[in-house]
């Protein structure tokens, strides 16, 4: 895979020809590179100075075919050594241990787990002993929290005041039922978290232009989300079907959760307008790998 870096055209230069598509006046992610391998960053997750945090691409390893080439996900039909060597790679790259990793089990609930050191390697370098569970929790330093998407939600949450984390994932059946919320009112009781000092990003997925729902997925958030959002949310196309700006709706939740305004950092990224560089189950018609989400405490 080619040396990428970037540029003001494209968002990057060198021996493969990228455009990346970058969503106007929404925040942009750092992209980094190490080893030839590249990722995702928040800034605003950086500047809290606690935390290695990244956001895999599909750029760096060593899986074939619709699967390349950093596959993280070992029910896609991959080469298990393919996958452990791109979990090596993304380990390598960011700084964090691989024995240090702990995935989630997701099944589109918003069932939450606090994990510690005694969890590591779940996933990864040993079976993992629980199911069901679509955000990981911590408090410990040097656990990695790790969870999977390609056009799902991941949200990012950190505390530099109580010093804790979290990592949840939320498609469109966990963002109808608030998984921002629910984990930041699990961070509370679990950690003391107070709501206003958390440092939060909504990470790279689909965006409202790519995502169209039917009628009966709309009907959900119609329900569960204030009237005078919904135009903001979502609307109704001459076909029958309606584009739903997932985006917006996991921002509305975490703001109705206290988290402040000016810190919940927004995606700028679209994994289905940028399928060369992200894994995307609509772009691919399920053709697809899995892309990672690692947050761990210094």
């Amino acid at each position: 895979m080619p040396f990428l870096t970037q540029n003001k055209k494209s968002g990057f230069s060198g021996g493969c020809s990228l455009n990346i598509i970058w969503k106007k006046d929404m925040e942009k992610l750092d992209i980094k590179e190490k080893d030839g391998v590249t990722w995702l960053s928040f800034p605003r997750l950086e500047q809290t100075g606690i935390v290695l945090q990244a956001f895999s691409t599909r750029l760096g390893g060593c899986s074939k075919g619709f699967l390349e080439s950093m596959n993280l996900g070992f029910s896609r039909g991959d080469n298990p050594e393919a996958v452990m060597e791109n979990y090596r790679r993304i380990s390598g790259a960011v700084g964090f241990p691989l024995d240090s990793i702990v995935t989630s089990d997701q099944t589109h609930t918003t069932n939450l787990r606090v994990v510690g050191r005694e969890d590591c390697g779940s996933g990864i370098t040993r079976p993992r002993d629980f199911t069901d569970v679509d955000g990981l929790l911590t408090g410990e330093r040097g656990v990695t929290l790790a969870t999977f998407y390609a056009d799902c939600v991941p949200l990012f949450f950190v505390d530099p005041v109580r010093r804790a984390i979290a990592l949840s994932h939320s498609g469109w059946r966990g963002t109808v039922h608030r998984m921002g919320r629910v984990t930041v009112e699990r961070m509370q009781k679990e950690f003391g978290t107070k709501p206003e000092d958390l440092v939060t990003a909504v990470g790279p997925s689909i965006c409202q232009d790519c995502y169209e729902v039917s009628e009966d997925v709309i009907g959900e958030f119609a329900a569960e989300f204030a009237a005078d959002s919904h135009r903001t949310l979502f609307y109704r196309k001459e076909n029958g079907k309606y584009q739903l700006n997932l985006w917006e709706a996991n921002r509305r939740v975490l703001l109705e959760a206290g988290v402040k305004d000016e810190n919940i950092g927004m995606p700028g990224i679209c994994t289905c307008c940028n399928p060369g560089l992200l894994f995307s189950h609509r772009a691919s018609k399920g053709k697809r790998g899995n892309l990672g989400a690692f947050l761990m405490l210094k």
